[in-house]
């Protein structure tokens, strides 16, 4: 069943990907009047979390963030299945890092990195990242259920020589690397909701108490690796612009939870600034109440 789901939907993927933008891009209009006025797609938890989150906005700009939103999560997904096909000089010209010195600067202290993302305008498409480094690239993923689908996503997102490593490996993955002295940048997209625990850290996203994962720096202080953030900007439709923000260049000497929660404050600059391209589909805040009765 799985790799007949796989055959009936690659075909699709394919089509789209070789699509030219402006094709794309009003196959992502119509996407939009199909997911967001007749199948709502997750409309009550995004109508949710902005109320949530924006108190004090009035309902027309509730709405206004909600269509925007929906408008860039249908651009965004179209252009995950346009990363099967884009080459590497129109991926570059669409995902620019507009401080690649700053890597460069970082990379000199001969030191691996970990670089920190949210779920804000793009992240599929930083995988041009390696074509501004030198450690070698590493990225974080959940494998998917499917077989054949966890294979197509780990083929697209590795095509540019970013190796693809599952949160179950991350460490004995990374930890062989430093053995044989080679330099690593791993990305790890962290502002998820984790499973609750008696010992999960909670933090304020966005004036709420939440859960947090905290991998990313448990990993930078266990091994001394520098910790930074790409901070990602929507120029227009389909042009992204990245900023490598460095948190600390020696996590060690940061307090536990200091750099999550300065990650947080981050993303969350990014969302109080434009909040049409944060993820709102995701049930960020759905532990709210676990903290509260805790």
């Amino acid at each position: 069943m799985q790799f007949l789901v796989y055959i009936i939907v690659y075909p699709f993927l394919w089509i789209i990907s070789i699509l030219p933008f402006r094709v794309l891009y009003l196959f992502s209009d119509c996407i939009y009047v199909l997911i967001y006025y007749i199948i709502g797609y997750r409309k009550k938890t995004v109508n949710e979390n902005l109320r949530l989150v924006f108190p004090n906005k009035t309902e027309t700009e509730i709405a206004q963030i909600r269509k925007k939103f929906y408008h860039h999560l249908c651009d965004m997904f179209l252009e995950m299945a346009k990363t099967m096909s884009i080459s590497e000089t129109e991926l570059k010209k669409r995902f620019k890092i507009i401080n690649p010195e700053e890597f460069k600067r970082l990379e000199s202290l001969n030191k691996s990195i970990i670089l920190i993302f949210g779920h804000y305008a793009s992240w599929e498409w930083s995988i041009v990242i390696q074509n501004y480094i030198n450690f070698k690239g590493l990225a974080v993923y959940k494998k998917l259920a499917n077989p054949y689908f966890d294979k197509l996503v780990q083929a697209i997102r590795s095509k540019f020589n970013t190796s693809l490593i599952s949160t179950k490996e991350t460490i004995t993955y990374i930890n062989n690397l430093e053995s044989k002295s080679i330099k690593s940048i791993t990305g790890f997209i962290s502002d998820q909701s984790p499973k609750i625990s008696n010992d999960v850290y909670w933090s304020t996203f966005m004036g709420i108490q939440v859960p947090c994962f905290t991998g990313a720096e448990r990993l930078a202080k266990k091994l001394d690796f520098t910790t930074a953030y790409l901070k990602v900007t929507k120029v227009k439709r389909g042009f992204y612009e990245a900023e490598v923000i460095t948190l600390a260049e020696n996590s060690l000497e940061y307090p536990d939870y200091k750099l999550t929660d300065m990650f947080l404050q981050e993303v969350e600059k990014q969302i109080y600034e434009v909040p049409e391209y944060y993820f709102w589909t995701h049930k960020r805040w759905k532990h709210r109440e676990k903290f509260i009765n805790k």
